[in-house]
């Protein structure tokens, strides 16, 4: 069979090793006009017009970040998300929303291996899935981070799907809002009365949530899994203490009731009498994600918190909320078509004090300033980043890198941005 690869990035080179080593002619179509990381010998269609090129093979494998409206050609097109559903032989635990699925699905997973089981966690948070296809068996369990992206053109579903809260993003990429919670909704579309659902209460009433049979269980909601006073609840039933959860906000509170919904559904029947200690001990043994609201360091008196991950509002909303103490947030780069009018009335709220930086810097500045709200514009690199927060943080202050935006302006990822950061901190 003939195999193009629309889009060659890190799902992209797991594809071209699934497709070769199932025996078939790959060629790696790309709009760039050269690629470093080509494998030896690939055969390649480069260049703005590659797309175009693509009607004379059997299947056409589109890579996450291309959209499905540059590929017209109806039933060729297929993708690594579908192959890995349709040949999968474990169940499989698949996550989404707009932010909280990394650490969500590191939950469920840390739940998981707590009672027992061999747990592959695969996906948007690193690993593709295709590379660890070969090594799944049928009992395992499969934890799947799953983008907008990867779910644009979803024909299949997990047997589990967990949708955490959803907020506008990517509008520089989908071509609309609906667009976007569109292509979120294919986890949940392809699911029947058999499967099993675990939705965040701000999606009832939803018209993006299809009606398919599937047993559905609310969070955060006192009838489904919820936290009150000190424990985590199934309905009336006392699950663990919520302080054996060792990441800090009351998001990440929402994100382990999501965890322990989903993974309560593959933790084997003879653990039943066991399940405090397996909630107690899967949660805590993860302690968080690189650049999710990480505490990096204490400098005089001030303590600094790498959220680099956080590119929507939203998220940087949720880090206001995980602290008391007076904040500095640090806000800006890439804009991604957000509007920042409800992140900087929480700043507001707060009393934070704001640093923009970036690309839309001044725009989210001129918003600060509409509001009333202290603001510092630094157009400097990260060193100057983190000498001008601390200049303006207090003694008692928490400093948090939590830009609300992409990192493309001035970095090479978030993660390179948050790295940046932890080491200007490190070196005050």
């Amino acid at each position: 069979m003939n195999v193009a690869l629309a889009g060659f990035g890190q799902e992209g080179r797991a594809s071209y090793e699934y497709w070769t080593n199932l025996g078939d002619e790959v060629t790696i179509a790309d709009e760039r006009d050269t690629i470093d990381d080509l494998p030896d010998g690939a055969a390649t269609i480069l260049g703005k017009d590659s797309f175009s090129k693509l009607g004379g093979f059997d299947l056409i494998v589109r890579s996450p970040g291309i959209n499905p409206n540059k590929l017209p050609y109806g039933e060729k097109v297929w993708s690594a998300t579908n192959e890995f559903f349709d040949k999968c032989p474990a169940e499989i635990i698949g996550v989404t929303g707009t932010k909280g699925k990394g650490t969500t699905s590191s939950l469920i997973a840390s739940i998981l291996k707590a009672a027992g089981k061999t747990v592959h966690l695969v996906g948007n948070i690193g690993t593709p899935a295709l590379a660890e296809l070969s090594r799944i068996g049928e009992d395992d369990a499969v934890v799947y981070e799953l983008s907008s992206f990867q779910l644009w053109d979803a024909t299949m579903s997990p047997h589990v799907a967990v949708v955490l809260k959803v907020e506008p993003d990517h509008l520089d990429v989908h071509e609309s809002e609906d667009d976007y919670r569109t292509a979120k909704a294919n986890i949940l579309r392809a699911q029947s009365e058999d499967d099993y659902r675990v939705l965040h209460t701000s999606h009832r009433d939803s018209p993006y949530v299809p009606d398919t049979g599937a047993f559905t269980v609310w969070y955060p909601d006192p009838a489904g899994c919820h936290a009150q006073d000190g424990w985590f609840y199934a309905g009336e039933r006392k699950l663990c203490r919520t302080d054996a959860l060792r990441i800090p906000g009351p998001h990440n509170i929402e994100n382990a009731c999501a965890a322990i919904a989903a993974a309560s559904y593959l933790i084997p029947a003879e653990h039943e009498q066991d399940m405090e200690r397996i909630f107690s001990q899967g949660l805590g043994a993860f302690d968080g994600l690189p650049h999710r609201l990480k505490f990096v360091a204490e400098k005089h008196g001030v303590r600094y918190y790498d959220d680099s991950i956080a590119t929507t509002p939203g998220s940087a909303i949720a880090a206001l909320a995980s602290f008391d103490q007076p904040k500095v947030i640090i806000l800006g780069g890439h804009d991604k078509g957000a509007d920042y009018t409800e992140l900087v009335e929480s700043c507001e709220r707060s009393g934070a004090t704001v640093i923009t930086i970036g690309a839309n810097g001044p725009a989210i500045a001129r918003v600060c300033r509409e509001a009333g709200v202290p603001y510092v514009e630094e157009a400097g690199n990260m060193t100057d980043i983190v000498n001008r927060a601390a200049a303006t943080a207090g003694e008692g202050s928490v400093v948090i890198l939590s830009p609300a935006a992409a990192s493309f302006d001035m970095f090479k990822s978030y993660a390179d941005r948050g790295d940046q950061f932890v080491a200007a901190v490190t070196d005050l």
